[in-house]
């Protein structure tokens, strides 16, 4: 601790011992007593408050200590490194207690988690920096020449703030010639300065004196103030005006009007005439009372001028001086008491705050700490504070004019991101008074919510043979949560398709959600498929959501109908034989046809394309039957091709054609004459002498081994000959066995056998034999040889169109011909 020397002259080391001796240091119950001189440079030390109070530096700087002054903030401050208290700003004593002794101002010191509360009073030492000082420089005073020795006349004592030994000490008047100076105590303990007559004055001889009237404090060295008094010597006027009272009392309200009326003095002159006539006046002591009472000079009633204030002063004293016209004067004092009124307002100060508070604060979590002051007195002063209602909040009272604002239930920031708290503070007056103050507590976000979708299943369609990339479906998923906690992005589980991953056929966008078509799709391999969509947040740890998303495929025209009957090769070429006889609407052949489409796309039409003028068939649009439309006549020819074509309903729509050759004949000698010429136009085929030459040579070989064989099958093909030879029925197409008809649009319900044997032309010597089967379907091979296919068992173990083969097929049928004709 510094001790700062006096302004005008250097370190007083007397002060500086006294100091010491008075200073002490005092920590009990969480209190602790400073004592400073006043006039300390700014930086000085005051005290080690950490080790006065016992506190570690640590438990300082964790519980973030500091100093709730109030008005007293700006003289000290708080050093958490060093745990001292330092001055912060120049202390002028006088200007914080005036002359009120001793001078100390109070403040408090916080600690938080837990809070602390330590009060520190500092108590402001005088030191001697003011000069006494007269009210003025120069007074007249008139004094009869007919006053006795031992008459007073009244002085104005000089003013000197400073207090104890620092202030006015004694006071000396020179010349004494004719007057001396008297000291004497009030009723109210202040000294009051008289100058005495001690010798009569003899105004013919000199009619004005000068005097010199100096006070001197106590300090080392003394300051002084001087005030010069010029009298002026009158003709007789011995009495001076007498006071009621010496002491007058009253009591005032703070806050009083300008012009009440606080009280009234009263003093009487024995003398007559002008002598007699009193004037009060106002005696100045201090600069406290300056502009706020006033006295009329004729009445001596005292009003109020200025603004009373109780938290200012509680008490006034007033010196009233009543004179006559021959310049006697005497005083009398006035002491007026003010009273309380409840006129100010609780003050709400928020010492500590944390803002924002995250929503998962368990209960009982402190928010603030509310310091509240009233500077009435008594029940006026008494504060008590409360809350608003309906919000998770209550406030606590923890120590004097200290309440803790804390969390009476759980937070949830998606119900209520933020709150405003307002704070009623009122006091006990009688009208109570009261203030607020609102606080707007926001709410911080932790992610305690998972993304959600709108719905757990979602169906996209698309089109098929779409180009890679293209946009299928967005998806959206919110999240309840804030800023990066609420940030969603989305990824595609890796799901099995197929067989392929689900990252194989399509692709999702993290941050839109929007999802793309990785690879074009084909409706006829992939109808639909489902993938599985996860949104997570942007939180620590995330969070997150599922959704499916069902994409189907929607069909596209882009397959055209397959023939599946009559089968086109480019070896043979299809023929149905229909005779003479046949009535209108005989079923000639079907044809059957399929689209790998689905819905209209896969509906199929038929049509003949170029029917002659008087058409013989026609072919049912939608079951593909071939029928007759008329009575066969000898004008038609046996040999009629017809050209089916096969459409689909698709936009566009695809076709396929199919040629079916129709044969026109009662019997099958005229049906092989027919084809027979029409063969003679092609390439024969050399290479078939050769190979029935060797089929006669290996016939003839079997022959004898295979005598017994033959008879059986003679006997067996006899018995089926009959049969089918009356048998009139037309032939029927085999239709394999895996497509039905339904609805009209399947293989014909009707089967029909038959067996022809037939000699072909005679400059080939050739006999070719039809057996029994259930396929009718009479081709001619590029050799212009008219052959019957194998039944479809037999068909099945030898299905090739090489030439060879085929050969070898017209062999075994000659080997079936030798049969018939043993």
């Amino acid at each position: 601790m510094a001790f700062i020397s006096n302004m005008r002259g250097g370190i007083n080391w007397k002060h500086i011992v006294l100091f010491l001796a008075l200073w002490h240091t005092s920590v009990v119950n969480g209190q602790v007593r400073y004592s400073i001189p006043e006039e300390m440079s700014k930086g000085s030390v005051v005290g080690n408050i950490a080790e006065d109070l016992g506190i570690d530096l640590k438990r300082l700087r964790s519980g973030r200590a500091r100093i709730v002054a109030g008005d007293n903030s700006p003289y000290v401050e708080l050093n958490t490194d060093k745990g001292t208290l330092v001055v912060s700003e120049r202390i002028d004593r006088e200007l914080v207690c005036k002359q009120i002794s001793p001078c100390s101002f109070n403040f408090e010191i916080i600690l938080e988690n837990p809070i602390q509360l330590y009060e520190v009073t500092v108590e402001i030492l005088d030191v001697n920096d003011h000069s006494p000082i007269f009210p003025r420089e120069e007074i007249d005073i008139e004094i009869s020449e007919s006053a006795l020795p031992g008459a007073p006349f009244l002085l104005d004592r000089a003013y000197d703030p400073d207090v104890g030994m620092n202030t006015i000490q004694s006071y000396i008047l020179k010349p004494t010639d004719n007057l001396v100076l008297k000291q004497k105590n009030s009723p109210n303990g202040n000294n009051v300065i008289e100058m005495i007559l001690q010798t009569p004055l003899d105004r013919e001889s000199k009619e004005e004196l000068s005097l010199i009237l100096t006070a001197s404090d106590g300090g080392t060295p003394p300051k002084t103030g001087q005030m010069r008094i010029k009298i002026k010597v009158l003709d007789v006027n011995d009495n001076a005006p007498v006071f009621s009272k010496t002491t007058y009392r009253a009591s005032l309200s703070e806050n009083s009007p300008v012009g009440h009326v606080v009280t009234t003095v009263s003093a009487s002159d024995a003398d007559k005439g002008i002598n007699g006539q009193v004037l009060y006046s106002l005696r100045q002591l201090g600069d406290s009372n300056t502009g706020l009472f006033a006295i009329d000079e004729k009445t001596g009633e005292i009003t109020v001028i200025g603004q009373i204030d109780f938290e200012v002063a509680k008490r006034f004293e007033i010196n009233t001086e009543a004179r006559d016209h021959g310049g006697l004067k005497n005083t009398c004092v006035v002491i007026i008491e003010v009273t309380d009124v409840n006129d100010n307002t609780p003050v709400i100060s928020l010492t500590s705050l944390t803002n924002p508070v995250p929503e998962n604060a368990p209960v009982g979590t402190t928010v603030a700490v509310i310091n509240v002051k009233d500077s009435d007195s008594g029940a006026n002063g008494q504060v008590s504070c409360a809350i608003n209602k309906n919000i998770p909040f209550v406030i606590k009272s923890s120590l004097r004019n200290y309440y803790t604002l804390l969390t009476e239930d759980t937070l949830d920031r998606e119900i209520n991101p933020e709150y405003n708290i307002t704070i009623t503070a009122t006091d006990e007056g009688s009208p109570p008074l009261s203030t607020t103050k609102t606080i707007n507590l926001k709410i911080s976000d932790v992610n305690d919510n998972r993304p959600g979708f709108d719905s757990a299943f979602y169906t996209a369609s698309v089109d098929e043979n779409i180009p890679p990339g293209v946009s299928i479906f967005t998806i959206r998923a919110t999240d309840a949560d804030c800023c990066q906690n609420s940030r969603v992005s989305y990824l595609l589980e890796e799901t099995q398709v197929n067989g392929a991953p689900a990252s194989s056929l399509v692709s999702i966008n993290a941050e839109t959600g929007v999802i793309y078509a990785v690879r074009s799709f084909d409706y006829e391999q992939l109808r639909k498929f489902q993938i599985n969509v996860r949104a997570q947040d942007g939180g620590s740890p995330p969070l997150s959501g599922n959704a499916t998303v069902e994409i189907i495929i929607q069909d596209q025209n882009d397959n055209a109908p397959q023939v599946l009957y009559p089968v086109q090769t480019s070896g043979s070429v299809v023929t149905e034989i229909v005779p003479r006889s046949a009535d209108i609407g005989y079923l000639v052949t079907k044809v059957v046809a399929v689209d790998v489409d689905s819905g209209q796309n896969a509906w199929l039409s038929y049509k003949l394309q170029k029917a002659a003028d008087r058409a013989l068939f026609e072919v049912g649009a939608q079951n593909g039957e071939i029928r007759t439309v008329r009575q066969v006549t000898d004008k038609d020819a046996v040999k009629q091709k017809l050209t089916v074509i096969v459409e689909d309903n698709g936009q566009p729509s695809r076709s396929a054609t199919v040629t079916v050759n129709v044969a026109v004949a009662d019997s099958f000698p005229e049906v092989l004459s027919e084809f027979t010429d029409f063969t003679r136009d092609k390439d024969y085929n050399d290479n078939l002498t050769f190979y029935l030459v060797l089929a006669l040579a290996v016939v003839s070989f079997l022959f004898i081994s295979c005598l017994v064989a033959i008879i059986s099958v003679k006997i067996y093909r006899w018995k089926q000959s009959r049969v089918l030879y009356h048998s009139n029925l037309p032939v029927i197409p085999y239709y394999p066995p895996h497509y039905a008809d339904t609805g009209g649009a399947g293989t014909l319900q009707r089967v029909y056998n038959y067996e022809v044997c037939m000699t072909t032309d005679s400059r080939n010597s050739d006999l070719k034999c039809v057996r029994p089967g259930s396929q009718s379907i009479i081709s001619l091979d590029s050799g212009g040889t008219l052959t019957l296919p194998l039944p479809p068992r037999e068909k099945a173990m030898f299905d090739t169109d090489d030439n060879q083969v085929r050969s070898f097929l017209n062999i075994m049928y000659v080997i079936k011909i030798i049969f018939v004709m043993i």
